[in-house]
């Protein structure tokens, strides 16, 4: 998880100079169309005049499903009080997501 940027940051740069690439390594992650050129898994576009192909038709399909549910899993979050509260104090949200991605994965590790 990247830590938050002040102001106004395009997403590529957002990307790297939040530590996210650099905690994501070598991990396949989607993103949307806003991340050219950062390698990560984007969904194709057509070419002006032309349709794409069935294979990346169902490829952007799966990925727009991914990608909802993670941005529905995000609006969810941002209901909840304890993240609402941390995001009005500077990186506090930061500090809150860290805490629920470890009790998370504690509770994985059983």
């Amino acid at each position: 998880m990247g830590r938050p940027l002040p102001g106004n940051r395009n997403d590529c740069k957002a990307w790297e100079e939040s530590g996210a690439k650099a905690a994501v390594g070598k991990t396949l992650t989607i993103a949307d169309g806003g991340y050219p050129g950062t390698r990560l898994a984007l969904p194709h576009r057509r070419r002006k005049g032309k349709d794409l192909p069935d294979w990346k038709q169902e490829h952007n399909k799966s990925h727009k499903q991914v990608r909802a549910r993670v941005e529905h899993v995000f609006a969810r979050m941002r209901t909840w009080k304890i993240p609402r509260d941390c995001r009005l104090k500077g990186d506090g949200i930061h500090h809150a997501m860290l805490g629920v991605a470890r009790m998370h994965n504690l509770a994985r590790a059983g």
